[in-house]
């Protein structure tokens, strides 16, 4: 897609946005408007018309750990929804890909009756992400879109920290290739990694986000346009609300801004390529891209890739 060649020089998106935004919890029930998944979505409160970001949650983390970052990017006019796929570690990879599927099937006729009054949804500007697990049934959704997705178009994927298996395997299904270039995406993709994802917690536990199984391979078989983000000074579950059984079992940093930080940062980058990949707004992109010191924690590497 073409992006607009806006350049500001500074960029507002770490800092929260100038919209109200509320909470809001939809249990899965037998009514037949009832979402397929239990939701966590965060919402301008401000009427208008709003993207959608669908996210989905990492191996055994509640939605709502996420909330600080969804706030963040709520406040500068977007919808996030998160259902909850996978609560237990156990659960094939493939039930939860297709759990993500009927979610997205479900917005066009459910999404709007879960929003504040004079709030709607803007499905033609969808994108899909997630973190961990969750960054990896993001992209096998993507991939096989036309057979799993009926009546939207997903226009962007932005994968937090993506993982495909663990102990140096990839869990079904299989979509990691190892060729540079190689996923059949047609759609701009953001990934954003950790650089202490790959290490071993005490020495001997198993990686969190395993080296040939986490955001570097992912973003390698990536096609233009696609940018890469690295918070090289923290670790795979740094980014959530609070302490969680998965976070105890991975390396933690504390560098430069500390959580916090980390949290208003990714919710920056999410807002920036939102803005560029959904809107074609690409100023904020490019001022992070070309200045990542911009950023309340350190990005390193930074890359756009465009052709």
């Amino acid at each position: 897609m073409a992006l607009m060649e806006t350049k500001p020089v500074v960029t507002n998106v770490f800092e929260q946005g100038s919209f109200g935004f509320t909470s809001i919890t939809v249990e899965k029930s037998n009514e037949s408007s009832s979402p397929p998944k239990p939701l966590f979505i965060v919402s301008p409160t401000v009427e208008g018309t709003y993207p959608v970001l669908l996210f989905f949650p990492g191996t055994q983390t509640r939605n709502a750990s996420y909330s600080k970052i969804f706030e963040h990017v709520s406040s500068h006019g977007f919808i996030v929804v998160s259902p909850q796929l996978c609560i237990c570690f156990l659960t094939p990879q493939p039930t939860e890909i297709d759990s993500a599927a009927a979610v997205t099937n479900w917005l066009p006729t459910g999404l709007s009756s879960t929003l504040p009054t004079n709030i709607h949804p803007n499905l033609q500007l969808l994108a899909v992400s997630g973190h961990s697990r969750g960054g990896k049934s993001a992209f096998a959704l993507a991939l096989d879109e036309s057979s799993l997705i009926t009546s939207l178009s997903i226009k962007t994927l932005i994968a937090l920290d993506p993982v495909a298996g663990f102990c140096g395997k990839e869990i079904p299904p299989h979509i990691l290739t190892y060729v540079p270039r190689s996923f059949n995406l047609t759609i701009p993709v953001a990934v954003i990694g950790t650089g202490l994802g790959p290490e071993h917690k005490f020495g001997i536990m198993p990686a969190c986000a395993p080296d040939k199984l986490n955001c570097e391979e992912f973003f390698a078989e990536c096609k233009p346009p696609c940018c890469y983000f690295k918070a090289k000074d923290f670790g795979h579950m740094d980014m959530l609300d609070d302490v969680t059984l998965m976070s105890c079992m991975c390396v933690s940093g504390d560098g430069t801004g500390g959580k916090e930080g980390l949290r208003a940062c990714l919710g920056g980058v999410f807002v920036a390529c939102l803005r560029a990949f959904l809107e074609g707004e690409s100023g904020d992109l490019r001022v992070i891209v070309n200045n990542p010191g911009v950023a309340p924690v350190v990005l390193d590497p930074v890359y756009f890739v465009e052709t």
